[in-house]
């Protein structure tokens, strides 16, 4: 297994030579390598077992490195990093020809973002190239949140795991470009949309795709654990799967279903604070993945807020019935 530690002179050396290394963010943990190294990346997407077609987030230090491998920073988009970075907001950006084909899946634009992990800020300082980092799981599969998730997935596969603790968004970036002029949303994520819109007014929003996505994350299935995982009026689910005799683990925002065994079960947010919920949701998918139980039952969230970058991903999550 990887080993995991604080040390970002080790960390810094391995992706010297060409190597990855999982990074905490403050929404979650990264499978790293050097972006503008083309065998460093294809090793990226070797090790997650990722589609070629699926574009990579570039992260860096400061907006002036971002001008070391972009053509330019439309204003707009500008005003958004402005307020935002530091933190888990992603701009989609021209390109310049330094950036391997392999990152942007061909496209003229890619998606940067500078992650306010201290840990992992102090890495790209020391850096004098960005670093492409997917989430740190095999491809997918729920994201890691916690460098022993890296460990427990990928482990076997890279020397090195940057210890940052438990991630603070728990949710990925949101990703935002320009579409035909206007500022458009591409996926929704750990920056609230109510927060974007108190910048620049009113946006578009993506919905996701089902292949050849113009930005990072946007294929139909996703995020999914290994089990079935069904969405629905949770109550009803519950009602269904006691008939049908089935063992069943179930995931809600704040409902407690008394009458569910304590084991069996996991609330986001037993205070319904959505901020909450996001940072425990990939951990508490994970646990339950983990169950000696047939199939995952679980409810949507209200569709406000960071709720509707969390149904997104429950949504991609969820098989059909």
């Amino acid at each position: 297994m990887a080993e995991i530690g604080k040390d970002i002179i080790k960390a810094k050396a391995i992706l010297d030579a060409g190597e990855l290394v999982g990074i905490p963010t403050e929404t979650v943990y990264g499978l790293a390598g050097n972006a503008l190294q083309a065998d460093a990346v294809a090793k990226i997407f070797e090790t997650k077992n990722r589609p070629s077609f699926d574009p990579l987030i570039l992260h860096t230090s400061s907006l002036d490195k971002v001008y070391d491998f972009v053509l330019d920073v439309p204003e707009v988009l500008r005003e958004l990093a402005d307020a935002f970075w530091p933190g888990p907001l992603t701009l989609l950006l021209p390109r310049k020809s330094n950036v391997p084909d392999l990152v942007t899946s061909g496209l003229e634009t890619v998606a940067v973002r500078i992650p306010s992990h201290p840990l992992t800020r102090s890495l790209l300082t020391s850096l004098d190239y960005p670093l492409a980092a997917p989430s740190a799981n095999p491809f997918g599969y729920i994201s890691p949140t916690q460098a022993s998730h890296v460990n427990d997935q990928l482990g076997k596969k890279i020397q090195y795991i940057l210890d940052g603790g438990l991630c603070e968004v728990g949710l990925e970036s949101t990703i935002v470009g320009l579409e035909e002029g206007e500022v458009t949303v591409f996926r929704l994520g750990g920056l609230d949309l109510a927060l974007i819109e108190h910048i620049v007014g009113p946006v578009q929003v993506m919905s996701h795709s089902s292949s050849n996505p113009k930005a990072p994350g946007l294929l139909k299935s996703h995020y999914a654990p290994s089990k079935p995982f069904i969405l629905g009026d949770i109550e009803e689910l519950v009602e269904r799967y006691q008939q049908k005799g089935l063992d069943f683990a179930i995931m809600t925002f704040q409902q407690d279903l008394s009458h569910i065994a304590e084991r069996n079960k996991i609330i986001l947010s037993p205070r319904g604070d959505m901020k909450e919920a996001a940072k425990n949701l990939f951990s508490a998918m994970r646990i339950l993945d983990s169950m000696d139980v047939s199939v995952i039952l679980a409810e949507l969230l209200p569709e406000e807020g960071l709720g509707k970058a969390i149904n997104d991903r429950l949504r991609r999550a969820a098989v059909q019935e």
